[in-house]
């Protein structure tokens, strides 16, 4: 089990990590989600031991990682997949790996099985390695121990389509046989897959924490039901919405209007009006993450600098012959 308690991480000014508290628990995959510099990777350097926390404790199985003995065997590490001598084959760096471990080389031929890289793969050096063949080779180095902990930075980073299945099922897999497994990352749509829990962080603030279903009807509870509607005559329906009360978008095919779906249905059933498509807009995963960390986000959030002004598009055609830069000047005999 991983236990972070009020853990706070800053460099002079800078808070990184801001009174992070949550538990990962044994049997469940915990999705670490936020949008670049959120301090997801601080927080897990802090867990592994490689950045002293400035207050706060984060432990794994009731210790800290430093003491724990022979931390491979308990802790599986994958924090950034380049982090080997690039001059190492993948076949030595599992073996320096085993050994340093106390384990049979055996399961240096078991770890290249399991992340499906072939003998003349593991040959290669490191340097010579795909990003996708670099991040098989760190979640067989994590996994070599056998350990009851996973702790992965960005994973998928580099995997095919075909490859985020097999890592989906991998980890699915290990959790069902009893593991933990705390997995950080920004792809939404691969941790909606997989995660049984989800921690959203932003600007090193723990916004939400809880299962898909939890934070999705938390996010419910406080937004304004949507539903779209196609009818034969939709400007007759949208008047009587109107008529009702409901505030009403029409669009080019369809009407989006603030309410329930069944209020929409009962306006249309009194005025006799024939429904093509009725349906609830549903917010998903990546709609509450963007809206609890949209302070965050770089694009469309951040201000520009003093005394900067957004520039539009030129307006109307160019007049006059194409301009160089203004300090060019054609030369005579010049090729044009």
């Amino acid at each position: 089990m991983i236990t972070v308690e009020g853990l706070t991480r800053t460099y002079g000014g800078f808070t990184a990590v801001d009174d992070v508290s949550f538990v990962c628990r044994p049997g469940r995959v915990t999705g670490f989600l936020g949008p670049n510099g959120a301090g997801k990777t601080t927080t897990m350097r802090v867990l592994v031991g490689l950045t002293p926390p400035t207050r706060g404790r984060a432990t794994i199985g009731g210790h800290l990682y430093r003491d724990l003995p022979n931390p491979g065997r308990h802790v599986g590490v994958l924090l950034d997949a380049s982090a080997q001598h690039g001059g190492r084959t993948g076949r030595e760096i599992l073996t320096l790996g085993a050994t340093a471990m106390g384990l049979p080389m055996s399961r240096v031929d078991e770890m290249l099985h399991l992340v499906s890289l072939t003998p003349d793969e593991a040959s290669r050096r490191l340097r010579h390695f795909s990003l996708g063949m670099k991040q098989r080779l760190g979640i067989a180095h994590a996994l070599l121990g056998d350990p009851q902990v996973l702790i992965l930075d960005e994973p998928a980073n580099g995997l095919d389509p075909a490859g985020i299945r097999w890592m989906r099922g991998l980890l699915k897999g290990y959790a069902d046989r009893g593991g933990t497994v705390l997995l950080s990352s920004h792809l939404l749509h691969e941790v909606e897959q997989i995660a049984d829990e989800m921690i959203l962080i932003g600007h090193g603030r723990i916004v939400a924490q809880g299962d898909k279903k939890t934070l999705l009807e938390s996010q419910r509870a406080t937004r304004t039901a949507t539903t779209t509607v196609v009818s034969l005559d939709n400007a007759r329906l949208a008047e009587a919405l109107r008529a009702r009360g409901l505030q009403v978008t029409p669009g080019p095919d369809a009407l989006a209007v603030a309410c329930e779906a069944v209020e929409v249905g009962r306006v249309a059933a009194e005025h006799q009006v024939v429904l093509v498509d009725l349906r609830s807009v549903e917010s998903g995963l990546e709609d509450l993450f963007l809206e609890l960390t949209s302070t965050t986000q770089r694009e469309g959030h951040r201000p520009g600098p003093p005394g900067y002004r957004p520039q539009g598009p030129p307006q109307g055609p160019p007049q006059g012959p194409p301009q160089g830069p203004p300090a060019y000047r054609p030369q005579p005999g010049a090729p044009r």
